[in-house]
């Protein structure tokens, strides 16, 4: 036998323990309580995207998994919590708020790009216009007429600052040709409290956060930011067949973990919330918000994060959209 040295045996050796750590690993995880940080306050898209995929993966893990919300910061708070977080149990619900918009945005204490893996993508929902009842708009075109005649006098809420709600409403007035001014919340949950009062008029929330909403009649929606109508809003027309183009807008949503987390455990995490989303209970609560579920490989979703994440730093660049 070849005489091999010492130092190329001990490497050997370290590669089989890792290959035989791995799996065991990823089967030991977690061994304690899961958290999913979400990065606004109860209520929104983002909440209730977590919470549908929360409620499902505890009895898979075997262990309790559970839902924290750090609103602010355009949904970045939560997302600066889990890519500094070091101890293996702390997940996030991403949002395309914080991930692809925000960075371009924002003066961030971490790297989106490095600081945190795409592992699990969940899926996405439209962005819808509604107004607050009281407004006296039934449609796209009178809602344009009226914000002409008040410029400036019309407040549209969102989420936060950077915020998809944010770009839709600032695509929206340069399309109409209008000037409505922006009230950020800490979150489409409080956005909703004022829009159903009358303290802000409009906004361009996600489908999840104001179908409830609409349906019960509180709030009217006057169109889908979308290339087709949602099913669960088949009366609703898209903004372009309302006479307003180039005005589409959907948030996606998908789990998130530090950039240091195993490879094995991120298979894991990938491997369960894939089971999770093709539950038919799932599937009914996520569809009945307006989303489509679009599992996929985690390369395939850490390609769409970096064609997300230049596509919004390409649309923010050219049409020169700025934080308030």
């Amino acid at each position: 036998m070849a005489n091999i040295p010492f130092t190329a045996w001990a490497a050997a050796a370290a590669m089989a323990c890792c290959c035989i750590a791995a799996p065991a690993l990823a089967q030991e995880w977690p061994g304690k309580p899961v958290r999913i940080l979400v990065g606004s306050a109860p209520g929104g898209g983002t909440d209730a995207m977590a919470r549908a995929v929360a409620d499902r993966l505890g009895p898979l893990l075997k262990q309790a998994v559970v839902v924290e919300n750090k609103p602010g910061a355009s949904n970045t708070l939560a997302a600066d919590a889990v890519a500094k977080s070091t101890d293996g149990h702390t997940l996030l619900m991403g949002v395309s708020t914080a991930q692809a918009i925000a960075p371009h945005l924002l003066k961030l204490n971490y790297d989106s790009n490095k600081d945190l893996v795409p592992v699990a993508f969940v899926g996405s929902v439209p962005n819808v216009l509604v107004v607050n009842n009281a407004l006296g708009a039934n449609d796209v075109q009178s809602l344009v007429k009226l914000a002409k005649v008040k410029p400036g006098q019309l407040n549209y809420a969102t989420s936060g600052a950077g915020s998809t709600q944010h770009i839709a409403a600032e695509l929206f007035k340069e399309s109409a040709g209008v000037f409505i001014t922006h009230i950020p919340y800490r979150g489409s949950g409080p956005a909703m409290v004022d829009l159903i009062g009358g303290q802000v008029q409009m906004s361009f929330d996600t489908l999840p956060s104001v179908i409830g909403q609409i349906k019960a009649g509180k709030i009217k929606a006057l169109a889908v930011a979308a290339p087709k109508r949602n099913a669960q809003l088949p009366d609703v027309p898209t903004l372009a067949e309302s006479g307003v183009k180039g005005v589409e807008m959907s948030a996606w949503y998908g789990i998130y973990m530090p950039s240091s987390t195993p490879k094995a455990v991120q298979e894991r995490v990938l491997a369960e919330v894939n089971k999770v989303l093709a539950m038919p209970e799932t599937i009914t609560r996520l569809e009945g918000i307006g989303a489509e579920i679009t599992p996929m490989a985690q390369a395939k979703f850490q390609d769409f994060h970096n064609a997300e994440y230049k596509r919004f730093g390409d649309l923010i660049q050219r049409k020169n959209i700025k934080l308030d």
